[in-house]
């Protein structure tokens, strides 16, 4: 008997722990690798950003989620994508001359260079992105032909940093709600963490 509950003193928090690991990973934090360089220069290839899943998505949030459900020309063996949010639900998006709008309001692209904004973004607004006429477009997408105006109820628009060679929501369409691991985060010694964690404060020019 005395043998037995040696056995278990040992088996049972190492029960517990294996539990725990799997319940945090599951539903509280996990860690996502970088794939390319749509996030450069904040993010780079190969870099992990940990995502927390219960965190609230707010515009300038940096998220992950599955591109295996959003996006038809992904790339095979690619899993996840990690994006910039520019708008939420119920929000107007464009884009005009390297500024972007949200709600008519411009929008703080500090975290990005003057290149990334005048030659990677484009001239847009989202009826012009999902009609016929779009230059993004090549392939299967999900936008609905010049229907869209605001961005739908549990959907989000979303941008890569590094524009230029960005496949992001200008292409494929709204990232829907059900289908985001988390939000991005990255520790607060690393560089660029603020244009990461925090750039969601600042989000418009005031």
């Amino acid at each position: 008997m005395k043998k037995i509950k040696n056995i278990f003193s040992w088996i049972i928090p190492i029960l517990i722990g294996l539990i725990a690991a799997f319940l945090i990973r599951s539903y509280l934090v996990a860690p996502v690798g970088v794939s390319g360089d749509s996030m450069l220069n904040n993010l780079h290839n190969g870099q992990r950003v940990w995502t927390l899943q219960q965190a609230p998505v707010r515009r300038g949030s940096v998220i992950v989620f599955d591109a295996r459900q959003e996006d038809p020309g992904i790339r095979p063996g690619d899993r996840y994508y990690v994006k910039r949010v520019i708008g939420l639900p119920g929000d107007r998006v464009s884009a005009a001359n390297g500024n972007l709008y949200v709600n008519g309001r411009r929008v703080n692209q500090n975290y990005i260079t003057s290149l990334n904004r005048t030659s990677g973004t484009g001239n847009w607004d989202l009826s012009y992105l999902s009609s016929p006429r779009s230059s993004f477009v090549a392939g299967d997408s999900h936008w609905a032909d010049g229907r869209a105006s605001r961005v739908p109820k549990n959907n989000y628009f979303v941008l890569g940093d590094n524009r230029s060679v960005s496949e992001d929501s200008r292409y494929f369409g709204f990232v829907e709600r059900k289908h985001l691991l988390g939000v991005a985060k990255v520790f607060p010694w690393t560089r660029n963490n603020s244009s990461v964690n925090h750039a969601w404060q600042n989000f418009f020019v005031k």
